[in-house]
């Protein structure tokens, strides 16, 4: 029987927990928002979904907000449908994976993101491309170092 674990190497290689920076910027380069993050990737055991993402972001301000992402698995690709995103993932080579999602109270916009993991599995990063209507309109670049 085919398995996330076996059909998805790179993904496994971002299981644990990561720690780093958002930096949002408009078209032209412009700062629109900065916050710490902390992203916990797992591959729990007889659970209802083989994969289970928590994004927890910190604004210097005190503002925290977290998100549980539950992802299905089929055709060697990763399926997220909860209450915020409908997307996918899947692996483009031996280093990088290619997530497509959209938000689901903004039906005319969408993400795509590449996720990068270092060689030594210990950096990532991240950069995320934001269109509305078709056009891109900003971008998010994250950087995260395994801590655990």
């Amino acid at each position: 029987m085919s398995t996330i674990r076996t059909e998805m190497p790179v993904l496994v290689r971002h299981e644990g927990i990561w720690a780093g920076s958002y930096t949002v910027i408009d078209n032209d380069g412009n700062i629109i928002d900065k916050h710490k993050s902390q992203i916990t990737c797992e591959f729990p055991d007889d659970a209802p979904a083989p994969y289970f993402q928590t994004n927890r972001y910190e604004w210097s301000e005190g503002k925290v907000q977290e998100y549980q992402f539950p992802g299905t698995y089929r055709d060697k690709q990763l399926w997220f449908d909860t209450e915020r995103i409908d997307g996918h993932a899947w692996e483009a080579d031996d280093s990088i994976i290619i997530l497509y999602f959209s938000y689901k109270d903004s039906p005319d916009a969408y993400v795509y993101e590449m996720i990068h993991i270092s060689p030594c599995n210990t950096h990532r990063a991240r950069t995320w491309h934001w269109f509305k209507n078709g056009e891109i309109y900003q971008r998010t670049l994250i950087k995260e170092d395994r801590v655990r």
